[in-house]
């Protein structure tokens, strides 16, 4: 295994904030065919773009999916929304003595009444399933009015007022994630203007990050967890069509790296709706995506094992240990890469 994937990072360089300006963040660029690094500016970002080329963006929104309540005997448990199956029940990851057959109480300071969570089953991949006694009159996104922002547990504090806005991308518009698409979050409107204005086509798919992108893998466990994604025809015609005339296409984040890859048939993306549970590692052949932004990742991270499939192990590498020597700012508030 290469080193990149247990990486020492100090404590410090970890992200506890995000910029005040979203564009003002670090800009690492890898150029895979010369091994060279720049260190630029994220606002400096659509230099690197050329007429007919596409920017790809996963327009999902985080939702709020941590919630707070207590027991019946009164001790705190914590619930953490992963995947709605219906309007009342969702597939959940539980913190605090809280077993199948029993039932806690959601509250939130500020928000009118509470909300009953009843844990009916337990998963063999260690999640819950729980219903929650909701009205079902909007298809029960009421519980989100009782969550907080997911923060990671890497950021050591208590969520703010601005993290509502801050851990969210400027162009999400369908709710679904649970965690930020990080690499989205550097994008201003000045940014994409400046990108457009180059003759870069915009288009988006539709990836909700979930429990999936919270994993660390060991050595030779290969099994990572599915993610729904939905790719319409609009973007495939237009990523096709880049691609028939050699022109570039960009990722931006590994969400949108893993939808495109996933749906290509006969050598020619496709639309999909449906479910993925591709997993990108070294000597993967990437047939869609050409450049990708991203950010810098914990260590045995499957985001981590898909940037070394598409940079390479060893510029990855030497990537890593200089942004580490350089100071730059880690994972979801932190500094940017576009590895072209």
């Amino acid at each position: 295994m290469s080193k990149i994937f247990e990486y020492h990072l100090p404590e410090n360089l970890i992200a506890q904030y995000p910029l005040k300006k979203r564009d003002s963040s670090r800009l690492m660029v890898l150029n895979r065919k010369t091994g060279n690094i720049d260190e630029k500016f994220f606002l400096k970002a659509p230099y690197y773009f050329e007429e007919g080329d596409v920017l790809v963006l996963n327009n999902s929104k985080v939702v709020p999916a941590r919630l707070k309540g207590k027991k019946d005997t009164g001790g705190k448990v914590e619930v953490f929304l992963l995947n709605k199956i219906s309007s009342y029940r969702w597939e959940v990851l539980l913190r605090g003595n809280i077993k199948v057959g029993h039932t806690c109480k959601i509250e939130k300071e500020g928000q009118e009444g509470f909300v009953v969570v009843a844990i009916k089953e337990k998963n063999t991949n260690g999640s819950y399933i729980a219903d929650f006694n909701l009205s079902n009159n909007d298809d029960g996104n009421e519980i989100f009015c009782f969550g907080e922002v997911p923060l990671p547990p890497y950021i050591k504090r208590k969520v703010e007022k601005s993290d509502v806005e801050d851990y969210q991308t400027i162009y999400g518009e369908k709710d679904g994630s649970v965690a930020a698409h990080t690499a989205g979050l550097h994008f201003t409107p000045e940014v994409l203007q400046n990108i457009e204005k180059k003759g870069v086509k915009i288009v988006y798919v539709t990836l909700h990050i979930g429990w999936a992108s919270f994993k660390l893998l060991k050595e030779d466990k290969n099994v990572v967890g599915e993610e729904y994604y939905e790719l319409n025809q609009e973007a495939v015609s237009v990523i096709n069509s880049a691609k028939e005339s050699d022109k570039k296409v960009f990722a931006v984040g590994t969400s949108v790296v893993r939808a495109l890859e996933s749906s290509v048939i006969n050598g020619r993306l496709a639309p999909f709706s449906g479910y993925t549970d591709l997993f990108i590692k070294p000597n993967f052949q990437f047939k869609v995506v050409d450049s990708m932004l991203t950010n810098f990742h914990l260590p045995s991270s499957t985001h981590l094992y898909l940037v070394s499939g598409f940079a390479g192990l060893s510029l990855t590498e030497k990537a890593y240990l200089l942004a580490v020597e350089k100071k730059y700012r880690f994972y979801s508030y932190g500094d940017s890469m576009l590895i072209l």
